[in-house]
């Protein structure tokens, strides 16, 4: 199959367990919660999203032919005069909604040239076998098909959705993340109270954003 991508970056990972790792992301264009456009917000099932994925215009974002093409510009990102200091290489397939596209075929192709390989998705798409990290962000009103993984991380709050509805579901890990925006103050304040009240769930800043890195 042929893949969108808005942009692939090397960076840091900002957010849970993988927090302060380095990272080449490859962020998918489309989602199946919001199409991407201001004008369809407001009718949107995320509304909250801070993602820019409509399109493929990003920095080494584009159209890929096969696995093989996009598996060779992720690795291309990747600075191998550093690999004795970095370590395992590590891919972020990310969006957008990453599960849409991701498939077996790219997650051989990138285990070939021997990267870990992580997803962050939305979690209403089941994920396919082979990934090495697995993180789901439910949101309220989707339907969640991906009941298992390494790390849930919710979105706080959510109206809907609270996080006591999530805690059967079998991860090793449990974050909140305060959204974004105005309120993301209050929004911290109020995650911080629940991780105290709440020990199974621990807080996760977006550490890229306190960085001011990609």
């Amino acid at each position: 199959m042929s893949y969108a991508v808005k942009e692939i970056f090397y960076t840091l990972q900002g957010e849970g367990a993988q927090s302060g790792r380095a990272a080449v992301f490859c962020r998918f264009a489309g989602c199946n919660l919001w199409s991407g456009r201001e004008a369809d917000r407001a009718s949107a099932i995320c509304r909250f999203c801070d993602t820019d994925f409509a399109d493929t215009s990003g920095p080494g974002g584009g159209k890929f032919a096969s696995a093989a093409d996009l598996a060779e510009a992720i690795e291309q990102r990747w600075p191998s005069e550093s690999e004795p200091v970095l370590g395992q290489r590590f891919v972020v397939c990310t969006g957008g909604e990453p599960l849409l596209q991701l498939d077996s075929s790219l997650i051989d192709e990138l285990h070939v040239r021997d990267f870990e390989v992580a997803v962050e998705s939305n979690g209403t798409v089941q994920a396919p076998p082979g990934l090495d990290w697995i993180c789901i962000s439910p949101k309220a009103g989707a339907p969640l098909k991906q009941l298992s993984g390494d790390e849930l991380k919710l979105v706080y709050p959510q109206p809907k959705l609270e996080p006591a509805l999530l805690e059967a579901l079998s991860f090793r890990h449990f974050f909140l993340q305060p959204m974004d925006g105005p309120e993301r103050q209050a929004n911290t304040e109020a995650a911080l109270r629940y991780c105290l009240a709440h020990p199974r769930w621990r807080i996760s800043l977006q550490m890229h954003k306190i960085l001011g890195i990609a």
